[in-house]
């Protein structure tokens, strides 16, 4: 949120509204105050609001209407509901009803204050896709093309490159960009919850229905929807979707009038759909349905043009201090990277070497270190910049660095496997020196385990090498 922002204060309480009022105004926003829920619905139709604090009890129409109210009108605006401390079951009903957030009086100003710095959009670049390399270029010269027409576009690549990110450029490239721009991702939700949530339902459709509500379609209706890993979704769920683009009208689950539809639908795979139709997976109809554009979004290792400005997004958007920059062996070595995972890997990297620097630069050290889901392993570099990025295990069980399946026969040779040991040492020995011989606080400055740390050390005491000790001298206890 920014200066401009306007914050909208439901509250029947005159006293604690305007001290809201004044809160929300020394934090630096502007506030509008409603004393019910119908002068909140006057507020919202004569003024440009971008948040919605309200209470949820209130004479007239009340906070839970309001919200409804609300969410018809404006699916994506932040709605943040004040319950009293003993009604917690209240706030879990407004969560359910599709609130942003809630408070649970009393509470202290700081915390509402908190509560709307998280809720800030990205900034406006993050907004913009990079499009640095020719091969991106061209991809968005082309998406720009089809955004202004109403096709189905099929968004097809490996997980992590962007597909959600090219889906939003569509739309805020179409004539609908004024409108909503709905996602959802059909891997993640189940099959059941996944056709109530894409159609909506009634009261009574179903155990826990206890109110209707609308689904993705109707809350995108005029806007964009996207179908986010389309690839996972059921072939039973899928003959309804059909159905549901064929006709353009969807009927809400245990309802029975029929709602019209005007919605650009978008879908993104990481699979080979054609593939999928052979093997039976996917409807073979609803294929051709969403592949009247198909675009395909390269690897990030097939565009090296873009992983230096991605990086540079990712540190501004990560950087705990401001003016942090990498230094010339990083960028080096960023472009060197095979980038396996996509911008998302890239991400985390930067996100973790922002984190973990201690200075204004970032160096290939800071870049090195490997944090997995176990937290161990490295990312070990030979002289010429080449990396390992993966952690296996020897026949003790604990993971040590190992050339990428990716690499070239030459990579496992023993002039390279010999540099590689030998950086892993000096990282080693450095965080050694650098915690003065204290091995936890070393393995936390690794990113392993205390664990992971004494095996090493005890093959490197095997094999000779010295070793800084607690006091300075050449043991290690």
């Amino acid at each position: 949120m920014s200066a401009a922002t306007q914050v909208l204060v439901v509250e029947d309480d005159a006293t604690l509204r305007e001290a809201l009022c004044s809160t929300i105004e020394c934090g630096g926003y502007r506030a509008l105050a409603a004393e019910d829920g119908r002068a909140a619905l006057d507020q919202l139709d004569g003024s440009s609001v971008d948040m919605v604090i309200s209470d949820w009890q209130m004479d007239g129409m009340d906070g839970r209407r309001l919200l409804r109210e609300v969410r018809h009108r404006n699916p994506q605006m932040p709605f943040v509901m004040m319950t009293a401390h003993d009604s917690v079951s209240d706030a879990v009903a407004a969560m359910r009803d599709g609130a942003t957030d809630y408070l649970l009086k009393p509470f202290e100003a700081q915390v509402l204050l908190d509560l709307m710095a998280r809720m800030e959009p990205p900034a406006a670049d993050d907004s913009v896709m990079v499009s640095r390399d020719a091969a991106t270029r061209n991809l968005c010269n082309l998406a720009q093309r089809v955004a202004k027409t109403d096709a189905t576009v099929l968004i097809s690549g490996e997980s992590g490159c962007g597909k959600e990110m090219l889906a939003r450029f569509i739309h805020d490239h179409s004539d609908r960009r004024a409108r909503q721009f709905s996602a959802i991702n059909c891997a993640a939700i189940p099959e059941n919850m996944l056709e109530s949530m894409l159609f909506g339902y009634e009261k009574g459709a179903y155990t826990g229905a206890h109110q209707s509500r609308a689904g993705k379609f109707e809350q995108a209706n005029g806007g964009t929807l996207l179908l986010d890993e389309i690839s996972e979704m059921e072939l039973a769920l899928q003959a309804k979707l059909l159905r549901v683009l064929q006709e353009k009208e969807v009927e809400r689950l245990g309802g029975s009038k029929v709602i019209p539809l005007d919605v650009r639908v978008l879908a993104t795979t990481n699979r080979e759909l054609s593939l999928e139709v052979q093997e039976g997976r996917f409807r073979e109809d609803l294929f051709y349905r969403l592949n009247v554009v198909p675009l395909h979004i390269p690897p990030l290792r097939e565009r090296r043009g873009d992983i230096l400005p991605l990086a540079e997004r990712f540190l501004l958007r990560y950087q705990q201090s401001p003016g942090v920059q990498f230094s010339a062996a990083a960028r080096e070595f960023l472009l060197e990277q095979p980038w396996n995972g996509n911008a998302r890997e890239l991400e985390n990297c930067v996100q973790r070497a922002a984190i973990l620097t201690a200075s204004d630069t970032i160096s290939e050290a800071d870049l090195l270190l490997l944090c997995g889901s176990q937290g161990t392993g490295f990312l070990t570099a030979s002289g010429s910049g080449s990396v390992s990025s993966t952690a296996q295990s020897d026949n003790s069980g604990v993971p040590t660095a190992q050339p990428a399946p990716s690499e070239t026969a030459a990579s496992s040779s023993p002039a390279l496997e010999g540099d590689l040991k030998q950086r892993e040492q000096e990282l080693i020995i450095n965080a050694l020196r650098r915690s003065g011989g204290n091995r936890k606080a070393a393995a936390e400055q690794l990113g392993i385990s205390p664990r992971t740390l004494r095996y090493k050390l005890a093959r490197m005491r095997d094999e000779g090498t010295e070793l800084p000790g607690k006091s300075g001298g050449s043991s290690y206890e």
